[in-house]
């Protein structure tokens, strides 16, 4: 279906300089665009929710890296869904499914309130299974990332005792709920707080958390998991990498998913300091990105969608509105200010 062409302003954040450090909002500039009909091949989609995610920081950077810099002065992207108002020619989303005005689509050109989004880049939505907003999160990419980096990157075998930085964030959460579903004997998340440490114990299932906040979390993990883990799965590095070396079993493996305490800093820091328990111990770590794992997707969706609607899967949001507030919303990201998965709601 071919809608009636009109023209669109649309609201996009644009980075405007590299940030030093923590960004901050003179970096950004939300910059008012007319956007014109679709072209054939193209579609006008109204977007509802934008993700915020921790790899974004890294591609304010001008450096080399396994993802496009932004580029100065031109919007940032990511994930994003919302509704089709107008549709061109020819318009087929990424699995050859006709789009139409009304769909609601999933797509990489958030940051911005409306997006002219190539057809083949987007995917038309099921929202029974569960509302939209969940594409971005525990059904989207970071779903994805838990269940690729637990179960192919991680090689999670039945009896594992499982250890989670950064557990109550969009991806830790999934992390530590796959790996009781999958047979973990144990499973230990990190935390800062003690709300995020209630959820994880009450809601999700963990079998202990450390709230690095109030104990080191070398000694935390220690004490929580005096038998040792046999998997980590890393979101944060740093201290925390150093402590699941230290707590790891013989033969373990740790699946590095990110390095959140590491990606404001301006200069290097050391390694962990007890790298050789590497060779003794005989570990196994590798740094993994979810999009060479895109061929997992069908089974990640046909075994987590039925999960979640029976309720076996919980997540959370935490959500800030307005197209206004979505640099404040990555700010709050990157200071651990979410339970679940960080959005920005237009």
């Amino acid at each position: 279906m071919t809608s009636t062409a009109l023209t669109t302003t649309s609201r996009e954040w644009h980075l405007t300089r590299r940030p030093q450090g923590v960004p901050v909002k003179e970096d950004f500039a939300l910059v008012d665009v007319e956007l014109p009909p679709p072209a054939s091949g193209e579609v006008l989609v109204r977007n509802s929710f934008l993700s915020v995610d921790p790899y974004m920081r890294g591609r304010m950077n001008d450096a080399k890296s396994y993802v496009p810099s932004f580029q100065l002065n031109h919007p940032m992207d990511g994930g994003a869904v919302g509704l089709v108002e107008q549709v061109g020619a020819n318009a087929t989303d990424s699995s050859g499914t006709s789009i139409a005005v009304g769909d609601t689509v999933e797509h990489p050109l958030g940051w911005r309130s409306s997006s002219l989004v190539p057809a083949r880049m987007a995917r038309v939505l099921d929202t029974k299974l569960a509302p939209a907003q969940a594409y971005l999160g525990v059904l989207g990419m970071t779903g994805l990332t838990a269940y690729a980096g637990l179960l192919r990157v991680g090689e999670l075998t039945e009896g594992d005792r499982v250890f989670v930085s950064a557990a109550a964030g969009a991806v830790g959460s999934v992390v530590g709920q796959l790996a009781r579903l999958k047979g973990a004997s144990f499973v230990v998340g990190s935390a800062g707080g003690p709300g995020k440490s209630s959820w994880l114990l009450d809601d999700a299932g963990f079998d202990a958390v450390v709230d690095y906040k109030a104990t080191p979390i070398y000694k935390g993990l220690a004490e929580a998991a005096p038998e040792g883990i046999d998997v980590y799965f890393d979101n944060v590095g740093g201290d925390h990498l150093e402590a699941a070396i230290g707590a790891m079993r013989p033969r373990g493996r740790i699946a590095i998913c990110g390095m959140i305490s590491v990606y404001n800093d301006t200069q290097p820091k050391p390694g962990p300091r007890n790298m050789p328990m590497i060779i003794g111990k005989r570990l196994t770590l590798r740094g993994f990105i979810v999009s060479d794992h895109a061929d997992l997707r069908p089974q990640f969706e046909a075994e987590v969608g039925p999960w979640l609607s029976q309720g076996k899967i919980v997540w959370r949001e935490t959500v800030v509105d307005g197209i206004d507030n979505a640099v404040n919303g990555f700010r709050d990201l990157m200071a651990g200010a979410n339970t679940g998965k960080m959005l920005i709601r237009l």
